[in-house]
């Protein structure tokens, strides 16, 4: 399970990324590089979604999995 916590943080960051090039330069770079509302973009796009709900949803297994310890645990 570890692969896809990795795959869920790694898609999270490139959203996030995108979403500060569009909130400071409005400068959206998936869709510079995969063309803007092709469907390779919208797989991107609905994927990095599926990464945060799946994130969300399993925070708490996540820790125990990686035996990680927060102040909210």
């Amino acid at each position: 399970m570890k692969t896809i916590d990795v795959l869920a943080a790694v898609l999270l960051v490139v959203g996030g990324l995108n979403w500060g090039l569009v909130g400071v330069a409005n400068f959206d770079l998936v869709a510079a590089l995969l063309g803007g509302g092709s469907f390779l973009a919208k797989v991107v796009y609905t994927l990095v979604g599926l990464s945060a709900v799946y994130q969300a949803a399993s925070l708490r297994s996540i820790q125990q999995r990686w035996r990680v310890q927060t102040a909210l645990a």
